[in-house]
């Protein structure tokens, strides 16, 4: 068993009051406090002022996926409610955009509240796009043993199945901003640079960028690189278990261009992830890059959760630019332009950050896979600066403050 799997989550536990919980974001997103943390050093400033603390030519690495409205609500005709949460394609998938411009029906893993009182054929729901009447329809296909897969239909089939979700569905808040959805939340649950449908949760350190901060961070010189990692809602999953070798790390997709790999190889400044997100994207790549070579005939790279700390991978130590040349290579024998795939990265102390040397990052709930996170980038600093952030009154999760974390070798 690794020192990974050893680990208690108890040790990762702090008291976090619901007043410090921020359930509603700021009118303004860079007027968020911001929490920098160097050389063992805390202070903060506003997030409007990131760019004096970033040296010039460094690469922000920002993770531009966009929040689906992943909540649907059923009415019963006996007056009840079923709600539907989407969480991901149950089907293989070449690309996400494949999937969300599917027509006339799309079969989907999810949540399901209330499905104890779901005892019809199919729930139907009508709804409007263009002032034309839709009707929509879901089945239950199969029941997981933590989830169901369902069939959704509609009628006229001409549309998408991302312009039924627009139409249909909620934002899906975080279950601790115990509230309803409201109208400001579908803007400021959603990064300014939000591309591509496919996540179910926010990349919330994101939601701190105005396009006044692309503009000072331009001034420097400071570049950005886009990834795409579609956030799913086993981000909030708590752990429960006692040691993390009895958790299982939530599995997303990940899809990350060839030019995107290439600007991290030429980059020769401090390359910042823009949240956990992108920061575990950049890293998967570096692990899929060893892969492809050690398994150069490999037809699927993946990354599996425990994968990093096998003896297999670690015996290894390729620069950051031998393992990404490698990983260029693979898809250019294969003729690709990106990488496509799915990774289960699971960062806990004790890990060694091969590409990522400083994280912009929001303040995270106790005993969580991201709070883990920060404390493998810090170490038992984590703590200090949970208190710092407590006391001087940050707000918390993801409608809350941000931080600027260096790690202890840069």
């Amino acid at each position: 068993m690794t020192a990974a799997e050893k680990i208690s989550i108890k040790e990762y536990n702090y008291h976090l009051p619901e007043g410090k919980i921020a359930l509603y974001p700021l009118k303004n997103r860079d007027n968020s406090k911001l929490l920098i943390y160097k050389g063992e050093n805390i202070k903060q400033d506003v997030f409007s002022s990131l760019s004096n603390y970033l040296p010039e030519k460094s690469l922000l690495v920002f993770n531009n996926t966009k929040v689906i409205n992943a909540r649907i609500r059923f009415q019963k005709k006996s007056g009840s409610s079923i709600e539907i949460f989407c969480l991901e394609p149950a089907e293989e998938i070449a690309e996400y955009s494949t999937v969300m411009n599917q027509k006339r029906s799309a079969k989907w893993k999810c949540f399901i509240g209330g499905a104890a009182k779901w005892k019809e054929p199919f729930l139907e729901k009508e709804l409007f796009i263009d002032k034309e009447k839709i009707i929509l329809k879901v089945t239950l296909e199969e029941k997981l043993s933590d989830a169901y897969i369902v069939e959704f239909t509609w009628s006229p089939a001409t549309y998408s199945f991302a312009e039924i979700l627009e139409s249909a569905g909620d934002i899906p808040l975080p279950p601790y901003i115990k509230r309803s959805t409201e109208l400001d939340d579908l803007d400021r649950y959603q990064t300014i640079y939000a591309m591509h449908d496919g996540s179910v949760a926010a990349p919330t350190a994101g939601l701190h960028f105005t396009d006044k901060i692309f503009e000072t961070l331009l001034k420097k010189h400071i570049q950005r690189a886009n990834i795409t990692l579609h956030v799913g809602a086993g981000t909030f999953k708590p752990v429960k278990a006692a040691q993390m070798r009895d958790h299982e790390m939530h599995t997303e997709w990940i899809d990350v261009t060839l030019a995107t790999i290439q600007q991290l190889i030429d980059t020769d400044g401090l390359i910042v992830a823009i949240g956990t997100t992108s920061l575990r994207t950049i890293e998967t790549l570096y692990w899929l890059g060893v892969k492809a070579i050690l398994h150069p005939e490999s037809e699927k790279l993946i990354l599996c959760q425990w994968d990093v700390y096998s003896k297999e991978l670690n015996d290894h130590s390729f620069s950051k630019k031998i393992a990404l040349e490698a990983l260029i290579n693979w898809l250019a024998q294969r003729k690709l332009d990106r990488i496509f795939t799915q990774t289960q990265l699971l960062i806990t102390p004790g890990y060694s950050f091969k590409i990522g040397k400083a994280l912009v990052t929001n303040f995270h709930q106790p005993q969580s896979t991201l709070l883990l996170l920060v404390a493998a980038a810090i170490g038992e600093k984590w703590k200090e600066i949970y208190d710092y952030a407590l006391e001087n009154d940050f707000r918390f999760l993801s409608y809350g403050d941000g931080s600027l974390i260096f790690m202890a070798e840069s």
